[in-house]
């Protein structure tokens, strides 16, 4: 059984972190972003996609060189501040550690390579990790399925059949990896049953510690 986690609001509690930084940024443009925001329109986007919903959404029509200074700016706030604010969820470690046990585990995330690979250090799980796609290997973000897609080539380069189940937290997380032709958990760290549901997941659990090696399994 080969296994895919989403990173932020899956193993790592950061969620807000990303919105705390976001907003951050974009303050000094007039630009205001709520956490209730973020949560409702810009988490499942890399921060890419992120800044700019959030500036079209101001009214605005931002250039790639202002998005690309926005996303350079927003990378020291967060890591300054994931340090003290962000957290793994209870469980998360374990349960990788158990997926590698039995098959490649990899990371789908639109966020940046260094912060997943900072985490999964702090984490003591870079070994277990088989392989990444991140934001720079993207043109694309969630709930476009390229990410998912990468990585079931990223499998198959691995010499295993291009099929695993994912673990997801946000709606548009779930419709790419499901686009993607995965199976997918989902948890409900930050977001409802109902809106997880709908995007198709195959499995919605409350919290990551719920999801035991052997539902994956059976979901497999």
């Amino acid at each position: 059984m080969n296994t895919l986690f989403d990173f932020n609001g899956v193993l790592l509690d950061d969620e807000h972190v990303h919105a705390a930084a976001m907003a951050e940024v974009l303050a000094p443009l007039g630009v205001t972003v709520t956490l209730a925001d973020y949560f409702e329109r810009y988490f499942v986007f890399d921060d890419r996609e992120a800044f700019r919903a959030a500036l079209t959404d101001a009214g605005r029509a931002p250039s790639d060189e202002e998005i690309a200074r926005l996303v350079r700016d927003k990378e020291p706030v967060y890591l300054r501040r994931v340090a003290t604010e962000g957290r793994p969820y209870p469980g998360a470690a374990a349960l990788v550690r158990a997926a590698a046990s039995l098959g490649v585990v990899g990371v789908v995330s639109g966020a940046l390579r260094h912060e997943i690979e900072l985490a999964l250090d702090l984490m003591d799980l870079r070994e277990q990790v088989a392989f990444i796609v991140s934001a720079e290997d993207t043109t694309r973000s969630k709930p476009d399925p390229e990410g998912y897609l990468l990585a079931k080539r990223a499998l198959t380069a691995r010499g295993h059949a291009p099929r695993a189940v994912v673990v997801e937290d946000s709606p548009g997380g779930v419709a790419a990896a499901k686009a993607a032709g995965l199976t997918v958990a989902a948890v409900l760290h930050t977001s409802s049953e109902e809106r997880l549901r709908d995007a198709g997941a195959d499995l919605v659990v409350a919290r990551i510690d719920e999801l035991s090696i052997e539902r994956l399994a059976a979901l497999a």
